[in-house]
């Protein structure tokens, strides 16, 4: 069962925090003292969860969106995620490559808060307080990843700044920002608990800092493609492989052996979970709305959840849904084929429905119940496999051993001498929805390669531009850009 009483202050904040995003680059002075004691300072850590309420959402439009997962193309071209399918160059006004800054840089200030204003005197037990540290640091660093891995350069803000004192401050180059999250996620490895009571069961461990930590080493390791992007060529393979060994062997964590069981309502925490966002719904302010995004509204509306919302198409490609074998059970589960409207009339569109369960809906399409899997076991191996191909470190038979494993659960016969693209293959089959393929296609150099091939087969609409460098980064929002003049330089290969 899920946590009631940690999701349920998230619900309160989600309700009443008030995110300062008219304010670019964004920053606030402090909390004037409002945090005076140990109860304060908790729910101010909990706020910082809080602003991973749309992280979901945005990771599907600027992540699942770009890869060649889905063709989102509509008849008449209006909607935002649009041109982030089509690889667009005018997306510095995107709404959804804004939000996404915004909601980032909301996380960081209000961790910034806490690291600002958390004393001794407010919160003497200092296992408490240290956790409470490096709570706030797993999620700075956790917003600054996301950060870096979406724009490259970004500014640093690592203590609360008055708006005046942003106004100086430029785009740190990828380096120094990787060197804060790498810091950061070093003192939570330290000090992050291995596990919570039940009472606060969703929080961060020191095993998620640790996973968290290994998939920055991987992402930095991947090639520099000639831009200032999230890989460096660092060669970091075997830190990456240290950790993930580390969390097979010693975590509390295992291989659920029914694929549609780790999504499942009423099995959440289960033992493929690492790190996932809490949701509770009914009513409570606090349900996701990522289960309901991947679908068309027509589906919604013929089974009584939500509302008329206008066109909308995310379709699956049908390159995904021919690279399912016959007999992968993932197949069924994560992809409906088309659906019957209230008309009567057949959609032959194929979509996502992984984290949908119609028997689960809240009071409307905003409010479902269901966790998000931010990182699991199964991805745990899949990049320990994935370090191996990359870094020629560690035990090529693990990689076969990996993938047969998971190629067991789905129904499939085993596979001997996997090499990189039978490994992209098969994390991309098992991942479908969860926003991880296009952050694989990067970080392994085949991001260029495998979408241009794809884009010509699958865009029949004849929509879509080819994709060059510059687009494996999004462009600096627009309105970062012109707060101050000269204080940044957008991203190369956009308007």
């Amino acid at each position: 069962m899920k946590n009631i009483s940690f999701v349920a202050i998230i619900s309160l904040l989600l309700l009443s925090c008030s995110k300062e995003l008219d304010q670019t680059p964004i920053s606030e002075v402090g909390s004037n003292n409002f945090y005076k004691n140990t109860e304060d300072f908790e729910d101010a850590v909990t706020g910082i969860y809080s602003t991973l309420d749309i992280y979901p959402n945005e990771q599907f439009y600027l992540s699942e969106m770009r890869s060649d997962n889905l063709y989102g193309v509509t008849e008449t071209g209006v909607r935002p995620y649009e041109k982030i399918n089509n690889f667009d160059l005018t997306i510095a006004t995107n709404e959804d490559v804004s939000r996404e800054w915004d909601n980032d840089y909301t996380g960081i200030m209000r961790a910034n808060t806490v690291l600002d204003e958390i004393s001794e005197d407010a919160v003497p037990d200092a296992n408490i307080r240290n956790r409470m540290i490096a709570e706030a640091k797993f999620l700075r660093a956790f917003f600054y990843f996301d950060l870096v891995r979406l724009y490259g350069k970004v500014p640093i803000l690592d203590h609360v700044y008055t708006p005046t004192e942003t106004l100086n401050i430029s785009r740190s180059p990828v380096s120094e920002v990787y060197d804060l999250i790498i810091s950061d996620l070093n003192e939570a490895v330290l000090n992050l608990p291995e596990s919570y009571p039940n009472n606060l069961v969703g929080k961060a461990t020191s095993w998620a800092a640790k996973a968290l930590l290994g998939k920055v080493y991987l992402t930095r390791s991947g090639p520099t493609y000639g831009i200032e992007g999230p890989g460096l060529d660092s060669g970091e393979y075997d830190k990456a492989l240290a950790l993930f060994n580390d969390i097979i062997v010693n975590g509390p964590f295992g291989f659920v052996d029914d694929y549609p069981a780790i999504f499942a309502y009423d099995n959440e925490h289960n033992p493929e979970i690492i790190f996932d966002i809490e949701f509770i719904t009914g009513g409570t302010g606090a349900g996701a709305s990522y289960p309901s995004i991947s679908v068309p509204n027509g589906y919604l509306e013929a089974n009584d959840v939500g509302f008329p919302n206008g066109e909308d198409r995310k379709e699956v490609s049908a390159d995904l849904i021919a690279a399912y074998p016959d007999g992968d059970i993932r197949v069924d589960f994560n992809i409906l084929m088309g659906y019957t409207d209230q008309n009567d009339h057949f959609n032959p569109s194929p979509f996502f429905v992984k984290f949908i369960n119609l028997n689960e809906a809240g009071q409307d399409r905003f409010d479902w119940g269901l966790n998000y899997p931010v990182i699991r076991y199964t991805d745990i191996l899949l990049m320990k496999a994935e370090a191996i191909l990359m870094g020629n470190a560690g035990n090529s038979a693990d990689v076969d051993n990996i993938i047969n494993l998971v190629r067991k659960r789905a129904g499939l016969d085993d596979v001997t001498n996997v090499d990189l693209d039978m490994y992209l293959a098969e994390r991309r089959r098992e991942f479908a929805s969860e926003s991880k393929r296009w952050y694989s296609l990067v970080r392994t150099g085949k991001v260029l390669e495998v979408m241009n091939a794809w884009i010509p087969e699958e865009d029949v609409q004849n929509r879509m531009n080819l994709m060059d460098a510059n687009q494996i980064i999004y462009p600096i929002p627009s309105d970062q850009i012109t707060v101050k003049e000269g204080l940044y330089e957008q991203n190369p290969g956009y308007n």
